[in-house]
């Protein structure tokens, strides 16, 4: 029951993740317009959902259990970090400026501005769509 559960939430689940994830960086963007010599930043938000709902290795999806230390000694304390902040594994892509500064900055505002819009409106969207799914299947337990 649990594994249908889990299959049932599992898209949006990653997906939301990614947008999140893509919020960051566009916020990133956004906060660099004036340093010179930044290079915009975005996520091919399609290809990372695919990988993450396919389970490719090295995805933030599955990256489980996080970063792990090294040891010299068996005795040493297993440390781990947490098993994905923000874009840790998601491939970050470089922008093509369409009108290159003369300081070196990529960024475009109007651009960085509506894909920050559209990306916040879809993970509304996504918020709103997983509700309705939990909702649904609230209705459904309960007896009449």
């Amino acid at each position: 029951m649990i594994d249908q559960l889990e299959s049932a939430f599992n898209y949006h689940q990653k997906a939301l993740g990614l947008r999140q994830a893509r919020h960051e960086v566009l916020a990133s963007n956004i906060a660099n317009a004036d340093t010179p010599n930044y290079k915009a930043r975005d996520i091919d938000f399609a290809s990372e959902l695919k990988k993450a709902v396919d389970g490719t290795p090295g995805t933030a999806s599955n990256a489980g259990g996080g970063l792990t230390l090294a040891r010299t000694s068996g005795n040493h304390i297993a440390g781990e970090g947490p098993a994905w902040r923000g874009v840790g594994s998601a491939d970050l892509l470089y922008r093509i400026p369409d009108q290159p500064s003369l300081d070196g900055n990529t960024v475009d505002m109007d651009r960085e501005r509506t894909q920050f819009a559209d990306n916040a409106v879809r993970y509304q969207a996504g918020l709103t769509i997983l509700n309705s799914r939990i909702q649904g299947l609230k209705n459904a337990m309960q007896p009449e």
